[in-house]
């Protein structure tokens, strides 16, 4: 199958990854977002991103030009049904998934494959709000999606073989990404150890065993993993952390999943990392660490 369209819907932090990637293979990318506004401002930051490699030579002006030119904003689905397959990344909520979903079998094809981002919601589930569940399959990347050389492919209980080979294709060959063939379960494999890995960092925190700064180096510098896990969920969004543990604790009903006080707290006060400038950590508006 033929890969050259290809459609982002959401353009928070995963879909403008996402969108950057694409576009850097060599793709074309329909961005689509609720407002010009929004729209705007996740091109503004993949710009921004964009910028900051150019500082480090890891890209040319010719190629940041070339990567944003392949980039074309849309606020209407109609415009995906010229996409060969779809990406969806929006907020973890079950219902506006599904909505969406319904909207876009309205205005699309039935050869078009759709996929979703999510990183703890049952593709099962999802597709059973479409028409075609057989072209449901789920691919969950993880951020940063530029760097990070690996994309779960999850299946969903009525998920064609057909479809699973060509997602298969275009992860491998067309994206050059190690697919990890994941069947159906919450939080899949990444997401499942990771946020078992921030909340019990996040128990350490309430405990006083040692402060926020110290946890982090003691990881980082201790593993060599680029972020601590208090900074890890701060790029990943609190809230959106919350969401994936209280979504695996409800399924699974074991308490290592049960999200942290202090975690609830932070989420509750608006302070939800990055996106807001303040988590565990303050961040500038570039998510550089203060």
């Amino acid at each position: 199958m033929l890969f050259k369209k290809i459609g982002v819907i959401g353009g928070g932090t995963m879909g403008q990854g996402i969108a950057e990637m694409l576009a850097a293979k060599g793709l074309d990318v329909l961005l689509v977002e609720q407002t010009p506004e929004k729209l705007d401002h996740s091109v503004e930051m993949i710009e921004t991103g964009l910028d900051k490699k150019l500082e480090k030579w890891a890209i040319t002006q010719a190629e940041k030009k070339l990567i944003l030119s392949r980039i074309h904003k849309t606020t209407s689905y109609e415009e995906l049904s010229v996409c060969d397959l779809i990406i969806e990344t929006i907020t973890e909520d079950l219902e506006e998934k599904k909505v969406l979903f319904r909207k876009l079998e309205e205005v699309i094809g039935t050869d078009i494959i759709l996929t979703s981002n999510t990183s703890t919601l049952s593709l099962t589930e999802l597709a059973s709000a479409t028409n075609s569940p057989e072209r449901m399959i789920g691919l969950h990347w993880t951020h940063p999606v530029s760097s990070i050389d690996m994309v779960e492919i999850i299946r969903g209980l009525k998920t064609s073989d057909e479809t699973f080979n060509a997602t298969k294709q275009f992860a491998e060959e067309v994206l050059g990404k190690k697919g990890i063939m994941v069947y159906e379960s919450p939080g899949f494999v990444t997401s499942r150890l990771i946020c078992l890995h921030i909340n019990e960092a996040l128990h350490l925190l309430e405990e006083g065993v040692a402060s926020a700064e110290d946890i982090d180096e003691a990881v980082r510098i201790g593993y060599k993993f680029q972020h601590g896990p208090l900074e890890m969920a701060d790029r990943f969004g609190l809230d959106s952390v919350h969401a994936a543990l209280d979504g695996m604790f409800r399924e699974f009903g074991e308490l290592k999943y049960r999200p942290s006080t202090v975690l609830k707290k932070m989420v509750r006060a608006g302070q939800l990392g990055v996106k807001t400038g303040e988590g565990f950590f303050k961040y500038d508006k570039d998510g550089d660490r203060v």
